[in-house]
């Protein structure tokens, strides 16, 4: 007699005679997704974009509020670079494609990248 391939994902067919009452146990596998990674928005310091500006970016392309923004800011000025936001890797490239956009639009040399969190 020909043996019949066995999916193991479908229920097996139950034999009368055999004593088993189509019991079937299944186990639940849980799906394990790891967390996305994340980047870091940082911005570099420059001597000639305004402090104006980048507080006015950090405000509009970040959502900080003004006191935040001033003190980003203000370690961009002090420390050469400043960390903007962390973020998604889509989120962070098109958050700094944002701000240099701006700071093109307005002819400052702001400089933003994003490196990993």
């Amino acid at each position: 007699m020909p043996s019949i391939p066995v999916d193991p994902s479908k229920p097996r067919p139950v034999d009368p005679g055999s004593g088993d009452h189509g019991a079937a146990v299944l186990e639940r596998q849980t799906a394990r997704t790891k967390p996305p990674a994340m980047y870091r928005v940082v911005m570099l310091n420059d001597d000639y974009t305004p402090m104006e500006f980048v507080i006015r970016v950090l405000q509009q392309y970040f959502q900080h509020d003004v006191e935040t923004a001033t003190m980003i800011m203000l370690k961009i000025h002090h420390e050469g670079r400043g960390v903007c936001g962390v973020y998604t890797k889509d989120v962070a490239a098109t958050k700094v494609e944002l701000v240099l956009a701006a700071a093109r639009r307005d002819q400052h040399p702001l400089q933003c990248l994003m490196e990993a969190a």
